[in-house]
């Protein structure tokens, strides 16, 4: 259910450094530095109205829902926040079922609509996946994203639970170490917190996040991980759903040991067709003259940089589970990363120069928008993932699992592998073993799946449109390479923005042609 490969030591890296088990994340390159100089010119100049909601959460004290009001102001944190956007803090209980109980701190970062009043439809609250990725940072980051909505909707983020500013998870070797050492680690420092950082907890953030906002119902926006926690939010309130998007969805049918799986063999057929394309398009490509040799070609390179990784800049280097990472980072891309990948093990190979792989694959940023603190996020990332999966297997079943990962994917498999390890010894039992996102009576959510997603493979949003139920999950194809489509796909952005501002979804079975057509 996260957006990252198996967790080991590594260095840290905003692509690389996060990743931990079965999906990795979209590319988004945004340039908000010239879109945050369209601030003033873009705004109505009418006295702006605050929508008020009617609909309370059930089961909470009145100090935390008719009684709390979000005092925003101007924002102090990240340096990108600091003109244009607003900032609050959110009080939620830690414990729902005790809501009388400890509250905590929800981190809120708001971009306020630039249409009239009249037009504005409310706020659209938006989760740019993970988990352990943080919003406060990833609204200025990629905002010019969302550029065509800001007319109609607040565009509105929030660290969630566990991460950045929202009673952030410490798991490195002191508790000021903001790294991540060990399970053991994470109990030690931040035990009290672990039992109540998973999805559903942060689905019920977000109910109480909708009221506060004034929107009768939640108008949301999740990416890859963040397909899950709107999926959960839908389940747990269905009359309160309102336009959701669920874009390179996760898979709520498989446990994590099956996503493992599934996402190892998308990743190597991204792969394959990126070997085909280099074979046939590339003078002097890297990997050969097609898939099998490009399997043979890796398979010795990742022996060689296991007896002596190669030098990648800064004082750091470049091993052979780094170079099955950072290539999955460049697929991420789609095709947009075919031709870097391809200069860039070119450079490898030849030259035993690990700089360009690595540079690039920090650089990538993705469906995760991966925007958190880089040496927070693998902490919050394990911790939500164990929170959230009961599965708990034997050791038997480990090396089984082990065994089949790596027999999915030659180039990729050994390096995932790991990830059947990372809930082992974790200190409290997981929720759940799969996703519970049935949501009868909701309306319409909209599920957008990419058919060449390395990370969030295609059958995924197939069975998220399905599993939500029927007349509730709306599935939007897209033929596109790539780890998420919005709004890299003209098509896709079209449906998407134009059922965000109508509620009419596309009609079921809808395909946009992409880069696979």
């Amino acid at each position: 259910m996260s957006d990252a490969h198996p967790i080991r030591s590594r260095k840290p890296g905003l692509s690389v450094g996060v990743r931990i088990i079965a999906v990795a994340v979209l590319t988004v390159i945004g340039a908000v530095s010239a879109w945050l100089q369209h601030d003033a010119p873009g705004r109505s100049a009418e006295p702006r109205t605050e929508f008020i909601a009617s609909n309370p959460p059930s089961g909470l004290p009145t100090a935390l829902t008719t009684g709390q009001h979000l005092h925003w102001s101007d924002c102090t944190s990240p340096p990108t926040a600091r003109t244009g956007y607003d900032c609050a803090t959110m009080k939620a209980p830690l414990d729902y079922r005790k809501p009388d109980g400890r509250t905590i701190d929800v981190a809120l970062i708001r971009r306020k609509a630039t249409g009239p009043n009249a037009r504005r439809i409310g706020s659209l609250v938006l989760n740019f996946g993970g988990p352990g990725v943080s919003g406060v940072s990833g609204l200025p980051e990629f905002l010019n994203q969302y550029e065509p909505l800001l007319d109609r909707y607040d565009l509105v983020s929030f660290d969630p639970r566990g991460v950045g500013a929202t009673i952030p998870v410490r798991c490195g070797k002191t508790a000021d170490d903001t790294g991540y050492d060990s399970a053991e680690a994470c109990a030690e420092h931040s035990g009290t917190l672990l039992p109540y950082i998973g999805t559903s907890h942060t689905a019920r953030d977000l109910e109480l996040m909708r009221y506060l906002l004034g929107d009768e119902q939640l108008h949301y926006f999740g990416v890859s991980y963040g397909t899950a926690l709107g999926a959960v939010y839908a389940h747990l309130y269905p009359s309160h759903v309102g336009r959701l998007v669920l874009e390179a969805s996760v898979d709520p049918t498989e446990d994590l040991d099956e996503k493992q799986v599934s996402q190892v063999k998308a990743v190597q057929a991204a792969f394959d067709r990126f070997a085909a394309h280099c074979a046939a398009r590339i003078r002097h490509c890297p990997t050969g003259d097609g898939p099998e040799e490009a399997a043979r070609r890796m398979a010795r390179l990742a022996d060689r940089l296991e007896k002596k990784p190669a030098p990648a800049g800064a004082g750091g280097s470049l091993d052979a589970d780094d170079l099955a990472y950072a290539v999955s980072d460049y697929l991420d891309r789609g095709t947009d990363g075919w031709a870097p990948l391809a200069k860039a093990l070119t450079a490898l190979i030849d030259h035993n120069d690990g700089r360009p792989l690595s540079k690039g694959a920090d650089g990538v940023g993705s469906a995760d928008r991966a925007a958190t603190p880089r040496d927070s996020s693998r902490a919050a990332l394990v911790a939500i993932t164990c929170a959230d999966s009961s599965l708990r297997p034997s050791l038997e079943r480990f090396d089984r699992d082990e065994a089949r990962i790596k027999a999915a994917s030659p180039v990729f498999g050994a390096a995932w592998s790991t990830g059947v390890y990372l809930c082992y010894d974790w200190p409290f039992d997981g929720e759940r073993a799969t996703l519970q996102v049935n949501a009868d009576g909701a309306a319409p959510v909209l599920v957008v799946g990419g058919t060449g997603d390395p990370n969030t493979p295609y059958p995924g949003a197939r069975h998220m449109a399905r599993a939500l139920g029927d007349g509730v999950g709306v599935l939007l194809t897209a033929q596109e390479e790539g780890h998420g489509t919005y709004p890299q796909n003209r098509c896709v952005a079209e449906k998407v923005d134009h059922y965000l501002r109508t509620g009419r979804t596309p009609a079921p079975g809808t395909v946009c042609r992409g880069s696979m057509s």
